[in-house]
């Protein structure tokens, strides 16, 4: 039952006989921990680990699922209009993401299976998917607030977790951002530096968290005057924001940008204007992505730990597989922390 499929070059695979003579623990403690059992001393559990490395040993996964009744995979799923592999793959919120539900996984021997669902086509294979076995949960990365896969999720029973509130409330366990604590970060930084003539450049209008971060931005201002536009999160989208905020305002000397691909297409438009960042025009962003040390200048931006919160979907999730959540839906909130660079 808890064979292995690898060699150690001596021409037999590694058992657990072999791990637990490695860690210093019981065949039976080595068992727990390839299971995926809870309440193992931690540093018992890193011995194990350490020594399922060492030694080489790969669990029957086949075995294992027929002890446990689980498949030792997860799906991320990235829902919602204009959820598909090339956008995923050219933002790099999304890669962090990926980054975050990896290295939370891969301790633990569970596999992420990636998924997408721009339709309702789609939505139904996921939950076939689900339904069927293929993946013990659900981690739900949505771009959509109108999204009804999570309803759907949650109608069905499926174990799954959400990246961002769910609006409105659908009983599954979720993480998000205070994202209108970071408008407010951003607000008074350039308030802070001086700038007095404002402007926003916005997400899409059906997306919470880009509501959220205008709105506390907007608070941050007690009513001073600010232009908003509305974007789509990309460079182009920043870039075409930059363009029509500039043509209705020639003299405004801050922006905020609700992500940091469009804070940067705002830079290039600014230097397309001739006017210098921040001498001129202060830029902040949002996210602290790859997208704000690749600007030039390197972006000052709101950070959003995504990493992080990925990994906490990770932990809810897997509580919520094995047993171990409370049956009231849990939310964890993460606290936005502003990055002072070059760019404001």
């Amino acid at each position: 039952m808890d064979g292995s499929s690898t060699g150690t070059g001596t021409g037999t695979a590694p058992t657990l006989e072999d791990v637990a003579r490695a860690a210093g623990v019981s065949r039976a403690t080595v068992s727990r921990v390839v299971n995926g059992v809870r309440n193992v001393d931690p540093g018992i559990q890193q011995a194990v680990q350490r020594a399922v490395a060492e030694t080489g040993y790969v669990p029957n996964r086949a075995a294992r699922s027929l002890v446990t009744r689980r498949s030792g995979a997860v799906a991320l799923v990235v829902s919602g209009a204009g959820a598909d592999a090339d956008r995923v793959f050219q933002d790099p919120f999304f890669g962090r993401v990926v980054s975050g539900v990896v290295r939370a996984l891969r301790p633990r021997g569970v596999h992420p299976v990636l998924m997408f669902a721009d339709g309702q086509e789609d939505r139904a294979q996921v939950l076939a998917y689900l339904t069927q076995g293929g993946a013990d949960g659900a981690l739900l990365v949505t771009t959509d607030g109108r999204d009804p896969l999570p309803g759907l999720l949650a109608a069905a029973g499926l174990p799954a977790v959400l990246f961002a509130r769910p609006a409105p409330p659908v009983g599954l366990d979720w993480v998000d951002l205070r994202h209108r604590e970071g408008g407010a970060l951003a607000a008074r930084h350039l308030l802070a530096r001086g700038c007095g003539r404002l402007a926003v450049i916005g997400g899409p209008a059906d997306v919470p968290a880009s509501r959220e971060r205008v709105a506390g931005f907007r608070e941050a201002l007690a009513g001073g005057p600010v232009r908003v536009a509305e974007a789509d999160f990309t460079l182009d989208g920043g870039e075409q924001a930059m363009r029509a905020l500039l043509a209705e305002q020639p003299d405004l000397d801050g922006v905020f940008a609700a992500n940091d691909l469009m804070a940067q297409g705002a830079c290039l438009v600014l230097r397309e204007h001739g006017r210098r960042v921040p001498q001129d025009v202060a830029v902040v962003g949002f996210d602290d992505s790859g997208a704000a040390v690749a600007a030039r200048p390197r972006l000052t931006t709101v950070r959003q730990p995504v990493e992080d919160m990925a990994a906490e979907m990770v932990r809810l999730l897997l509580d919520r597989v094995s047993g171990a959540a409370a049956p009231e839906p849990a939310a964890v909130l993460f606290e936005p922390e502003l990055v002072v660079r070059d760019s404001a």
